[in-house]
């Protein structure tokens, strides 16, 4: 009864700090994944014991607002749907490990190696994801192949994290199509399996669009520094081309007014000159 009050308090009175809540982006750590884990397990739980009948007609928004609070409370500070995307990814990066686990030989017919004995590139060669934890496998496993009661995975399937794993895992038993519960319940553009490397390609990116944003807006700035020293030019110029005109002009005007002197002063000359003369011609007489 008091798990099932707890659950009527989670769906009907979400805390009230949700609105201000700031989740966290980017990369998930090891700790996030494994709280996220522990939520799934708990909220299967929960809803085996009748919480679900609290559910019905509900959509799964409310069961994965009751993992995000769940998260918050254990320091995983994602969002409902964050949350719900990484457990897609989780899965599938889960189904393809397992099922090359179950695999004994390989196309070539050559008995292939662990998940765990390959390098990261031949991962991605054989369409593996290319990050899986073995603590994040062992956690998945508890959950989902204990749906499934009749498919048990072999001792040397089940990978552990104290002893070497072996390298002849046992042949794959009857396929059992697993519960709707874990289904991949929506598609994701990225590959799950190199989504840190995705987000890495994608801060490349962002990288290299800023740093071209900005060579953009520094030569524009020089491109308008140079255009305005250039005119400053043109008008220091034209400047000085008007003073050397005004000092031409003031030279033609000094010449003119000397010429205008010296021809008074020839006049003048001249005037003495004829006065002089007829002066002595009327002194002969």
């Amino acid at each position: 009864m008091a798990d099932l009050s707890t659950a009527i308090i989670a769906l009907k009175s979400p805390d009230a700090n949700d609105r201000s809540r700031e989740y966290r982006k980017g990369n998930w750590t090891l700790h996030e994944t494994m709280v996220l884990i522990a939520a799934k397990k708990q909220d299967d739980e929960r809803r085996l014991k009748g919480c679900d009948k609290l559910e019905k007609g509900r959509s799964g928004e409310f069961r994965w607002k009751w993992v995000e609070n769940y998260c918050w409370k254990n320091g995983c500070e994602r969002s409902q749907n964050q949350c719900n995307d990484k457990w897609d990814n989780l899965l599938r990066d889960y189904k393809k490990v397992r099922d090359y686990e179950l695999t004994s030989v390989d196309q070539q017919g050559q008995q292939q190696r662990s998940y765990w004995q390959l390098e990261k590139q031949e991962r991605k060669t054989r369409g593996l994801p290319s990050n899986l934890l073995i603590e994040v496998y062992d956690a998945l496993r508890e959950i989902v192949d204990k749906k499934v009661p009749a498919r048990t995975l072999p001792i040397s399937a089940a990978p552990t994290s104290d002893k070497p794993r072996s390298s002849q895992p046992p042949p794959a038993p009857p396929s059992i199509p697993l519960p709707a519960e874990a289904e991949v319940s929506k598609t994701s553009t990225s590959e799950g399996s190199d989504i840190p490397e995705s987000q890495a390609k994608k801060r490349r990116v962002s990288s290299t669009a800023d740093d071209l944003v900005s060579a953009m807006t520094k030569g524009l700035s020089e491109l308008s520094q140079a255009l305005l020293a250039c005119e400053e030019m043109r008008d220091k110029r034209h400047k000085d081309l008007l003073g050397v005109e005004e000092r031409k002009l003031l030279l033609e005007q000094s010449k003119t007014e000397i010429h205008r002197q010296g021809v008074e002063g020839l006049i003048g000359a001249v005037n003495n000159l004829s006065s002089a003369i007829l002066t002595l011609v009327a002194d002969r007489k």
